[in-house]
């Protein structure tokens, strides 16, 4: 068995930080709107999300940001076979960073969280730099 490139292993991981995201804002939403707004058809206006519910959405979204460069980027490093050195560590930077940016985030903790996100966008250069 060939072993992936570590830029790979994370961008599979990296869907599994996705599909947290995902669960972690349905089921914020799920408890403030209840289950009858998830499982209906959701016509109409909703209402407006809690402090919770709105900031898990708003995590996403930022996550739904970073998410395409990371995989852009992950995949052009592996077909180019440039991975390792400085990619691999701003891959996992960036990793780390999407993590730690989520009870952040939830917990309202201002600066820290803009300085985790800043962490991940030099994750983000750093496998642009070993592209180019």
């Amino acid at each position: 068995m060939t072993t992936l490139p570590t830029e790979i292993t994370l961008l599979g991981w990296s869907t599994v930080l996705l599909f947290a995201h995902l669960m972690l804002q349905g089921q914020t939403a799920t408890r403030e709107r209840g289950l009858g707004w998830n499982a209906g058809p959701r016509d109409g206006e909703a209402a407006p999300l809690g402090p919770l519910a709105g900031r898990a959405q708003r995590a996403l979204t930022n996550f739904q940001e970073t998410w395409p460069a990371f995989i852009a980027l992950a995949l052009a490093l592996t077909i180019t076979d440039r991975t390792g050195g400085i990619g691999v560590v701003g891959a996992a930077t960036w990793f780390v960073a999407r993590i730690a940016y989520i009870p952040l985030y939830l917990f309202g903790i201002p600066y820290v969280r803009s300085l985790c996100w800043l962490v991940s966008i030099l994750g983000l250069l750093l496998m642009l730099i070993r592209l180019v």
